[in-house]
């Protein structure tokens, strides 16, 4: 009972954050991603990573096409996920340019595997931008409800980073044993570091 209570508020919440979300006008979704980048940009974790694992942002999702290109300026390799098919699981490609990328799952662009070379490691000197419909304050998200990146950031031992616009930030987020926290939240008026529970700490999750 309490499993379907939790996929219960969850669908609901995202309902909810997904109207939200859908209501800004281009100019104020444009402001709240400028905002948001800089904040990004101005994190040494992001200055010092040679790597940036980032999604690819469509819809009403913070925009990361300007990311992946700031990365490309400033001298960084950026890798971009990819849904391996009948499962629940993904696998980050490196791109250099968009032209590397075609509609796949969901409807989500994605890296052509032959275009590109898959990204290997446990994350060490990579910095992975993780997506949420919200976020939480202690870095727990709402994601889509597949579980793609709670199973990729299981092994993923590299800094995290969930971007949110600051309006889908709640106190409290419902979770599963499976949710695994952010190391860091930015908005686009705030950051805010997570800190970690002794229980986090001891399963070694976000760094």
């Amino acid at each position: 009972m309490p499993i379907k209570n939790v996929k219960e508020e969850k669908k609901n919440l995202r309902t909810f954050y997904r109207t939200l979300r859908g209501s800004f006008s281009e100019e104020e979704r444009k402001t709240l991603d400028t905002s948001m980048q800089k904040r990004l940009f101005s994190l040494h974790q992001y200055q010092a990573a040679d790597t940036v694992l980032t999604y690819v942002s469509k819809d009403s999702e913070p925009d990361t096409f300007r990311i992946i290109k700031r990365a490309w300026r400033d001298g960084k390799k950026v890798a971009v996920p990819r849904c391996i098919d009948n499962t629940c699981e993904m696998t980050f490609y490196y791109i250099t340019s968009f032209k590397q990328l075609a509609s796949g799952s969901f409807g989500v662009m994605e890296p052509k595997p032959a275009q590109c070379q898959p990204w290997e490691g446990d994350g060490q000197g990579s910095i992975c931008i993780v997506p949420g419909m919200a976020f939480d304050c202690e870095g727990f998200r709402l994601g889509y409800g597949k579980g793609y990146y709670d199973r990729f950031l299981s092994g993923y031992h590299g800094f995290t980073v969930g971007l949110c616009y600051s309006k889908c930030v709640r106190w409290s987020l419902p979770r599963s044993k499976y949710d695994r926290p952010v190391a860091i939240l930015v908005t686009d008026r705030f950051f805010r570091k997570i800190k970690k529970t002794s229980e986090q700490r001891r399963s070694g999750s976000d760094e």
